[in-house]
């Protein structure tokens, strides 16, 4: 029989490498974007695919990619979109319109043109996903591909380093930690944010919204 002491230890232990294991942390992630509106789930996509988005265009010209690059207005257009800005949702639509007939949208699989796998660029995309359509497999899918962009920022930097360094999972770890933070800010925006797709907001709350709630996400930190 274990003593109560050594069981309650081993529970914390056990506790300990849960919350430590960014997979385990990501399906965290996951049940919470089920459980909340999808005014929130928007801007929760929008601030997870900036902070990939902004660092992707912080790489040096030789690692940047062109059509990542290229989504800026499309992702700028989300932001105005999910902050309440009712006639953001045109230029959205048009923007993922403009993928959805384009070169880079394709069932060539290997053949065809790969830019839009970049993960930066698929977390845009599916953000802006979510804002059109509010659901929550897009959402989730910006969180994957985040989780993958962070994985590539480590291939970057040891590749800078010129060898590499031994594997952990710390990086995804903190980037889903990081999701966790930002759900938790934006659910103490989700009063104001009820209804933002669907009846706007002033433009006064919006400017506001911008400040506690854009910059935030965005940043790196």
């Amino acid at each position: 029989m274990i003593a109560a002491s050594s069981a309650n230890g081993l529970v914390s232990q056990l506790r300990g490498v849960r919350m430590n294991n960014w997979q385990a942390l990501a399906e965290t992630v996951e049940a919470r974007l089920a459980g909340i509106s999808s005014d929130e789930r928007g801007v929760f996509a929008a601030g997870v695919a900036e902070r990939h988005l902004s660092w992707h265009e912080s790489l040096p010209e030789d690692h940047q990619a062109p059509f990542t690059l290229s989504l800026r207005p499309l992702l700028d257009s989300v932001w105005a979109g999910v902050l309440g800005d009712g006639s953001a949702f045109a230029a959205v639509n048009r923007g993922v319109a403009e993928f959805m007939l384009s070169e880079y949208c394709h069932n060539d699989g290997q053949e065809g043109p790969q830019e839009a796998g970049e993960p930066a660029a698929e977390a845009t995309l599916q953000a802006a996903h979510t804002y059109l359509f509010g659901c929550v497999e897009f959402a989730i899918e910006v969180s994957r591909r985040a989780v993958d962009a962070a994985d590539l920022r480590d291939d970057y930097f040891d590749e800078l380093r010129g060898y590499d360094i031994p594997y952990t999972d710390a990086t995804l770890v903190a980037e889903v930690r990081r999701q966790l933070r930002d759900l938790d800010l934006i659910a103490s925006h989700a009063d104001e944010l009820g209804g933002a797709f669907r009846r706007g907001l002033a433009p006064e709350i919006s400017a506001r919204l911008r400040l506690e709630l854009r910059t935030p996400l965005s940043s790196q930190d």
